[in-house]
């Protein structure tokens, strides 16, 4: 056993080095071009609030080149000096137009103005960006709030994670499940940041509601494939969620009254065009709407299901190369039984971030976050008889990233991480009679580091590359008994315990290391019509435990260990990227292949919750996914919206499972079609649908039955062999804008409207799982076994809320 206290392996030494001179070599490489040219950069903003733009067009066109903002709205351009048009755009925003000579370095920010306000000096472009065929990225999903906003929601209540559910690759399994499946992946292999934070739970109410708060959302942006080298730790995709900065201009009021939660957020300037902050909260009040109906009846008084957050950011800007952000993040969701039984479950995150440019080329971002996810399940009537048990998971991060914009052709990033894992499995107490009995599980700790270096390239005016590579690190640590199993007598039985050791506190007890390459490539085959191309490879050193179709709470989270290998996966992906009628007409079709190894599953009988030797319980076995992703988009016009579709496969093949042969996963789909429509009737009405057809997920059919005393006990042959019935759902939401403007034409300060929705219009009874019990009055040998079908919902919904702006 490794003894070393947190020390990098000779390996980690000698990567480290080479990595650090490679950056040094490139930096004093691209030096000796930098004496002819001059270099543009600044920042991008929102005319309206002073918030910065990811992602908005800095467009050269006497060079037909340019650049994008980063995540921070920065910009930064090498070109050789001259006099230069410079555009600036951005989706919903008047162009910006400047003539700009260059001579040496120079710094301008813009402001953009919205498309609503006219101003003598913007150039209003007619023309819808083309990033979709230009970008080299591919393989990504990204929607904006005004979007999200028009989308239908069940309750009418907006939501950030059930909008991206109808893109391409996304899917969940089905009503009220929390968090979602990507091209094959699992709930637990999706990374979800919030301002680089991770969330281990991303929803309310067992998954009817996502965490995050759309008043206090700036941008979401899903990555499928093709992931850039900074982002690590999951397999399938990363969530990546930023936060609004709060408006630098003036103060603004946001806030909304739904059918089962309010909402209230505030924003402004704490130093105007200087530091300002927002501060948004929601809370769920069914539970409080529902006790006048529950007062005078026995044991029914004090059960209720509630959830409540709270968000919050500040940002200071401390010089104009210096700014910091401080944000968090703090919910929590109970469900009481009654006064003293429930379980109540909960994220918060916070997250301390320093931009500082070192030159007009070189952007750094230092980040430093904390993350604890933690839930609790008490039942018992009395102190004298009552079982307690509580889990969470605390996440350290350090983090230091770099942009390095060498020329308008080539943007170097590089940097490093580390994170500090600590896993409470388990504090359990348990009191009978009086008598106290600890069956708490020991804390588990590990730590990951790693380094990453990856290029933007325009290698000429038809094909951009984008690749890198990530070295991961990984410490599996003590203290602690450790147990080492042998092999089982057959595969898929419980594996026996060979070996206890005992590890001192902080000990490496395994170490494990990965290389990850990333590379991507966009090629134009015109201007509305490119080919792209993306591999990566991607590793995860924590395992979300559950053998249930959709995410619980109570799921545990596990590192990797003596036992337990690093879940690795390889992905490929393909795709023609095509825009009709001067781009308001998106089209896509990707292609993707992905095996996964190490995959964990579970020996039948498996006990999942408080179990000390849970790791011989687990298998470990292959996975693969593939697919074809089909998207159509209308941007613009009265009518507007998207056709996604989506034809996949997901197996495994684990030893002591179905023979060894390859069987379906439990959120595998075949078929997925999701169709979003909306029509902008007038300047004070809009309607809004979406339509959902999928296929039904498997589930474990039993094959045979045998007889007990009478009782009749299904048997099965095989995992996931049947299929519950399809499912498919209509919902429909219509928009009532109220008076913008008094009689005089003036704005009113107050700016509402309101939102009614109807979700499952027809009354689709979707099954969500299925399950096989002896019929009810027969025994013996005409004992029947019976299938019962449990759905979620079973009727329409309809709601109605209010929202204001002020």
């Amino acid at each position: 056993m490794n003894t070393s206290f947190l020390i990098p392996s000779k390996k980690l030494k000698i990567a480290l080095n080479k990595f650090f001179l490679l950056v040094l070599l490139v930096l004093s490489t691209s030096r000796s071009f930098a004496q002819e040219n001059a270099t543009l950069s600044g920042y991008v903003k929102d005319a309206n609030n002073g918030e910065t733009l990811i992602g908005a067009t800095v467009l050269i066109k006497e060079l037909s080149s340019g650049n994008i903002t980063n995540v921070y709205g920065f910009y930064s351009i090498t070109v050789p000096t001259g006099t230069y048009t410079v555009d600036y755009r951005y989706v919903g925003y008047q162009t910006i137009t400047k003539t700009i000579t260059l001579t040496s370095n120079r710094r301008v920010d813009v402001e953009l103005p919205s498309g609503e306000q006219q101003l003598q000096e913007v150039v209003v472009s007619a023309e819808a960006l083309d990033e979709n065929v230009s970008s080299v990225e591919m393989s990504t999903a990204e929607l904006d709030i005004e979007t999200i906003e028009k989308i239908p929601a069940f309750l009418g209540e907006v939501d950030v994670v059930k909008s991206l559910q109808l893109l391409p690759g996304v899917s969940s399994v089905g009503e009220g499940a929390s968090g979602f499946n990507v091209r094959g992946g699992s709930v637990g292999q999706n990374l979800i940041l919030l301002d680089e934070a991770p969330v281990y739970n991303s929803s309310h109410m067992f998954g009817f509601f996502s965490v995050f708060n759309p008043d206090a959302v700036k941008d979401v942006k899903l990555y499928k494939g093709g992931i850039p080298a900074e982002y690590g730790g999951r397999l399938s995709s990363i969530l990546d969620v930023r936060m609004k900065e709060g408006n630098m201009k003036k103060y603004e009021v946001n806030g909304g009254i739904g059918t089962i939660f309010s909402r209230f957020a505030v924003e402004g300037p704490l130093a105007k065009d200087k530091s300002s902050f927002i501060l948004a909260g929601r809370r769920s009040y069914i539970d409080v709407l529902a006790k006048p109906f529950l007062k005078n009846q026995d044991g029914l008084e004090d059960i209720g299901l509630r959830f409540y957050d709270l968000t919050f950011k500040t940002n200071y800007n401390i010089s104009d190369r210096d700014r910091v952000y401080l944000s968090g993040y703090l919910g929590r969701d109970v469900f009481a039984f009654d006064a003293n039984q429930g379980f109540d479950w909960g994220n918060k995150t916070a997250t301390l971030r320093w931009n500082h440019l070192f030159n007009d080329r070189i952007f750094s971002n230092t980040t430093l976050f904390v993350s604890d996810y933690d839930y609790s399940f008490q039942v018992g009537e009395t102190r004298d008889d009552l079982f307690s048990w509580k889990s969470r998971i605390f996440t350290y991060n350090f983090k230091e990233q770099f942009s390095y914009f060498i020329n308008t052709n080539n943007e170097l990033s590089f940097g490093a991480e580390a994170i500090l894992y600590r896993f409470k499995p388990a504090e359990v107490l348990g009191v009978s009679v009086g008598e106290e009995s600890d069956i708490s599980l020991a804390e588990r700790k590990s730590l990951e580091t790693a380094v990453y270096i990856g290029n933007d390239q325009k290698v000429n005016n038809k094909l951009s590359l984008q690749y890198g590579l990530r070295f991961s690190s990984f410490q599996y640590l003590g203290d602690g008994e450790v147990y080492e199993y042998g092999e089982p007598e057959q595969p898929g039985e419980r594996k026996p315990i060979a070996n206890v050791t005992q590890a001192d506190n902080w000990e490496t007890i395994q170490h494990y290391t990965n290389l990850e390459p990333r590379f991507s490539f966009r090629y134009s085959l015109n201007p509305t019509t490119s080919i792209k191309g993306s591999y990566n490879r991607m590793s995860q050193y924590i395992h979300l435990v559950s053998n249930t179709a959709a995410s619980l709470p109570t799921d545990v989270w596990t590192p990797s260990s003596n036992n337990i290998k690093p879940q690795l996966a390889d992905q490929v992906a393909l795709g023609v990227f095509k825009n009709f009628w001067n781009n308001k007409l998106e089209t896509s079709v990707e292609v993707y292949y992905k095996t996964m190894q190490n995959q964990i599953d579970y020996i039948d009988g498996a006990e999942i919750l408080i179990n000390r030797f849970l790791e011989g319980d687990l298998l470990a076995g292959d996975g693969r996914a593939y697919g074809a992703e089909f998207y159509l988009k209308k941007n613009s016009g009265k009518i507007n919206g998207w056709v996604s579709y989506t034809l996949a496969k997901t197996e495994r093949q684990v030893a002591g499972i179905n023979d060894g042969d390859w069987y379906p996963t439990r959120y595998d789909q075949t078929h997925n079609l999701k169709i979003s429509g909306n029509y902008d009737y007038s300047d004070r009405w809009s309607f809004a649908a979406n339509f959902t057809y999928i296929t039904g997920t498997p589930y474990t059919l039993p094959s045979y039955r045998y007889e007990v005393q009478g009782y009749t006990i299904p048997g099965v042959e095989g995992r996931n062999n049947g299929r519950i019935p399809d499912y498919h759902r209509l919902d429909l939401a219509a928009t009532w804008q109220m008076r913008k403007f008094k009689n005089d034409g003036s704005p009113k300060k107050l700016q509402d409207y309101w939102v009614f929705t109807i979700y499952n219009v027809y009354q689709r009874r979707n099954p969500f799982s299925i399950y096989f019990a002896q019929k009810d009055g027969a025994a013996g040998d005409q004992a029947l076994t019976e299938a019962t079908q449990v759905a979620i919902l079973g009727s329409f919904v309809p709601a109605v809320s209010y929202n204001f702006k002020f």
